[in-house]
């Protein structure tokens, strides 16, 4: 049976103030929540300590944004698996679009990332997607496998989250139609080795179309971005009908 991960990535968003603040009007609003379902919320690392605390034995699981390859070094600005696990985490996400196109990530930087997320016991998320050109260009699969060929090098998918988000519909209000994500990561699904690896949907999520998106066979989850930062409609997403 595959897992459903509802992840929110609240991107540079958030004071450790503003993240209390969401957090009590949001975790009321779980106790309806099936149990069945991880809720995971991927924050700045400032928040991470005080989020860690308020989280401590509830329901929620505390996700990073980036992890870096070494476990300590000459790195500036990143931050290493022992910082992150130190915190309690049990997510970080790899590879996102915005990882990739500002700070020059590549397949290769994603893999070790991968690596190290694993190596210290964290269930990676790993991000794949196509650009808008590459999709009008008729590149989107040939490119979302090279993503994953790359990318997937002696990681252990039984420890393992994808979100495909297509680049074109993160924070754009576009939404890939749900029959078509869902078709994409099908084809995902059948490059993977193990078959219940969860697979999210990511790319301008919200309330208003989390009930049709869940709906697809092959959709697990959803990486939510925007959307996550409101307690009351982040809540709505994780109550998906």
């Amino acid at each position: 049976m595959r897992k459903i991960v509802i992840a929110g990535n609240w991107k540079m968003f958030k004071t450790q103030r503003e993240s209390s603040e969401f957090l009590q009007e949001f975790m009321p609003k779980l106790k309806q929540t099936p149990p069945e379902r991880e809720v995971v919320l991927c924050v700045p690392f400032t928040d991470l300590g005080v989020m860690s605390k308020n989280l401590h034995n509830s329901r929620v699981q505390l996700g990073a944004q980036n992890i870096h390859w070494a476990d300590e070094g000459a790195f500036t600005g990143e931050i290493s698996g022992p910082m992150l696990t130190e915190l309690g985490l049990r997510y970080v996400v790899v590879g996102h679009s915005e990882r990739r196109q500002y700070f020059g990530e590549t397949n290769e930087t994603v893999n070790q990332r991968l690596l190290a997320a694993q190596r210290h016991g964290l269930i990676p998320i790993l991000c794949v997607g196509e650009t808008k050109q590459q999709r009008d260009a008729g590149e989107t699969e040939s490119h979302i496998s090279q993503q994953l060929i790359e990318g997937l090098v002696d990681v252990d998918q039984q420890q393992l989250v994808i979100a495909y988000e297509p680049i074109w519909a993160i924070g754009t209000g576009d939404t890939c139609e749900a029959a078509e994500a869902n078709r994409i990561m099908g084809l995902i699904r059948s490059q993977l080795k193990v078959a219940d690896v969860p697979i999210q949907y990511g790319g301008s999520v919200k309330p208003a179309n989390i009930d049709q998106i869940m709906k697809q066979s092959e959709i697990d989850g959803v990486l939510v971005g925007g959307a996550s930062l409101d307690p009351g409609g982040f809540a709505r997403i994780v109550n998906y009908q």
